[in-house]
């Protein structure tokens, strides 16, 4: 926990001092000064606390202090940003929370109540186990459905102002948007393949595991049908199918040098000698291969379009919000 506040302590002096110009007559001493006095920003008639801000980046926070544990310097730039995107959000949060208060929207309270059962059932099992969860977290329930409550009121009114059967996308920004991205969309060669996977581990000896495995290979040479062995020998997970695994590009899989060269080395219709991989032998079928190439424009449309409605929404959103901060006091300390 200390260390958490050192570093937190930090990052608000340094997202302070970033934002010196923008914050009327903001400075590093007036940033530390507010963070002694707890308070990080004004906005309306409303205060954000240092308290507010500890509490809304306690998980990110953890969870950057997990990865970059040996990166002290990684970590300390990481939990600035997070703390001035926090601060940003927890503005935001307010700014809209404030519109739905003074521009008199409501919602029934059967909504809200509805909401909050799914959340405790969903979270918690139930309302005796929320409480007591809740309370090793520091919260009581009362907190907990006040959350649930902005929570709710913040995604409504985020619908409600920007909808998606509003944002249309042309034909023309697909289009545009995929000739731009080119590159995203190429896949490299991907092949078609039936695998036997034989261990080590639960035989007598590596020897005896070679020894089954060349034992199988001999029997595929004899004719055997691959599909048949794989379902009688293999022991990875695709022994159901036969060993079939579909397609798959070897550039978004993960599997061990000796293996993936292997495949690499096979054309259509051939298959592998014994493959000597970490602690299992192998033997692959490549049933069909397809050459690297871009995928088409009809194969990708749909998520091109997804992926430009996401960005218009998000225009679209930050338009609204500024608009509300424009006619908002908004003060940073």
């Amino acid at each position: 926990m200390k260390l958490w506040f050192s570093l937190w302590i930090g990052a608000a002096l340094w997202a302070g001092q970033g934002r010196a110009q923008s914050a009327p007559a903001a400075s590093a001493a007036a940033a530390n000064d507010s963070i002694v006095n707890g308070v990080v920003a004004i906005v309306g008639d409303e205060v954000i606390t240092r308290k507010d801000l500890f509490e809304y980046l306690d998980n990110t926070v953890n969870l950057l202090m997990d990865r970059y544990r040996y990166q002290p310097d990684v970590l300390r730039r990481e939990v600035a940003k997070v703390t001035s995107d926090g601060l940003e959000q927890l503005i935001e949060r307010k700014l809209i929370l404030q519109e739905y208060k003074t521009a008199g929207y409501g919602l029934p309270e059967s909504v809200f109540q509805d909401e909050i059962k799914r959340r405790i059932n969903e979270q918690f099992g139930d309302r005796v186990s929320a409480v007591r969860t809740l309370g090793q977290r520091g919260l009581t329930l009362e907190q907990f459905k006040q959350q649930v409550r902005e929570d709710l009121i913040i995604m409504l009114m985020r619908q409600f102002k920007v909808s998606d059967s509003k944002i249309i996308i042309s034909p023309h920004r697909i289009e545009k948007y995929y000739a731009e991205h080119l590159e995203d969309f190429k896949v490299g060669n991907e092949y078609k393949l039936r695998t036997i996977m034989i261990n080590r581990s639960g035989k007598e000896s590596p020897a005896a595991a070679r020894k089954l495995t060349d034992e199988i290979l001999t029997k595929l040479k004899d004719g055997a049908g691959f599909a048949e062995m794989a379902e009688i020998y293999s022991e990875d997970t695709f022994r159901g199918k036969g060993g079939d695994r579909g397609w798959i590009e070897l550039e978004k899989e993960h599997y061990q040098k000796p293996l993936e060269d292997a495949i690499r080395s096979l054309q259509s219709g051939q298959r592998s000698g014994v493959i000597e991989a970490g602690d299992t032998f192998w033997i692959v079928q490549v049933e069909q291969v397809k050459p690297s190439h871009y995928k088409t424009l009809s194969e990708v449309r749909s998520d091109i379009e997804s992926t430009l409605k996401v960005q218009e929404r998000n225009r679209l959103q930050k338009q609204w919000v500024d608009r509300l901060r424009a006619k908002s006091f908004v003060r940073y300390f």
